[in-house]
């Protein structure tokens, strides 16, 4: 086992501590102090949903999420990303047994890490794609610095158990949520979904447009078209975002998959989104109470207000659920 350092360090974002510190706490100051009537941290809030693009484009929308999770009896956190740099059947954990931060490393609970792999029949993340994949390590310096807030001394930080999660279908992120269902019951633990929302543009191969602003009535465009006589790009954009996070919100981890089916929605965490989902509509089965376990959406931003097929964007998203 080795130290996996921070690969995106002075790409994705600053490597300098300071600097770095100075920009998260920036945006962490402009989200209120309240959401949904409670203050923050919101108590129970120990799942989020957070974007992981560059700190200069989802960093203020990734701060609402952080803000919200309570860390308070947290004892290790799951960092659930998709895969960007390989293909992935499954599911993956990572083999390092450190994760470093221009602030400090994060412990890796290997044991955890273990029985969760077995019980998943999950793969190992090769190193190399390990040290690439920025959707499980963008927010570790987010974590870092609730971390502080939370429990002050670094040695009493909780540790992480990072998982990629793969092109699984409808029914194999039911099982992966059916595994994580025990770790979600205990206070001991917290979870993030990484993830952005849409990605359009031609580099995305996603350029759909309703003429009639209905997500149901798309059109696909070329970079090459003119500028839509109709309503603007971005307001499709939008009303595609709006009708998946309907769906997050929905608590239904079955119309989240019909609703990515049906729009082709490029939401590039879905399958993270997914297991979450499937994990906390077994919760509320449980239960019987069909109001509880459910995903709140925070903040909604965007990376740019498409205007003309030439122009490309990438939507973010912040959510919490109260276990």
């Amino acid at each position: 086992m080795s130290t996996r350092h921070a690969g995106k360090a002075g790409s994705w974002y600053v490597a300098s501590p300071d600097e770095l510190g100075s920009e998260l706490d920036d945006y962490l100051s402009e989200v209120p102090n309240m959401i949904d009537g409670s203050s923050l941290p919101i108590r129970g809030a120990r799942i989020v949903i957070a974007p992981h693009a560059g700190y200069t484009f989802s960093g203020p929308c990734a701060a609402w999420a952080y803000k919200c999770l309570d860390l308070s009896k947290v004892k290790r956190v799951f960092v659930l990303g998709p895969s960007h740099t390989y293909y992935l059947d499954g599911c993956a954990v990572t083999t390092y047994d450190k994760y470093a931060t221009p602030f400090g490393d994060f412990t890796v609970d290997r044991d955890v890490i273990q029985r969760v792999k077995g019980a998943g029949q999950m793969a190992d993340i090769p190193k190399s794609r390990d040290s690439a994949e920025h959707s499980l390590e963008m927010h570790l310096p987010y974590l870092y610095k609730r971390c502080e807030e939370t429990f002050g001394s670094p040695d009493q930080f909780p540790a992480i158990v990072p998982i990629l999660i793969g092109d699984n279908d409808r029914d194999e992120e039911k099982n992966v949520g059916r595994i994580l269902v025990p770790y979600l019951k205990d206070e001991g633990n917290a979870f993030i979904i990484s993830s952005d929302f849409c990605h359009w543009g031609a580099n995305f191969q996603y350029m759909v447009y309703s003429p009639e602003n209905d997500p149901t009535k798309l059109v696909n465009l070329r970079r090459s078209d003119s500028r839509p006589t109709g309503a603007p790009i971005h307001e499709t954009i939008r009303l595609l975002d709006e009708a998946a996070m309907d769906a997050v919100k929905s608590g239904s981890h079955d119309a989240f998959v019909d609703n990515l089916e049906q729009t082709k929605n490029t939401v590039c965490g879905r399958h993270p989104i997914g297991v979450a989902m499937a994990a906390l509509e077994l919760l509320a089965k449980e239960t019987n109470d069909d109001t509880k376990f459910r995903f709140k959406i925070t903040q909604y931003q965007r990376s740019n207000l498409v205007d003309k097929p030439s122009d490309f964007s990438v939507s973010y998203v912040s959510a919490y659920a109260v276990l």
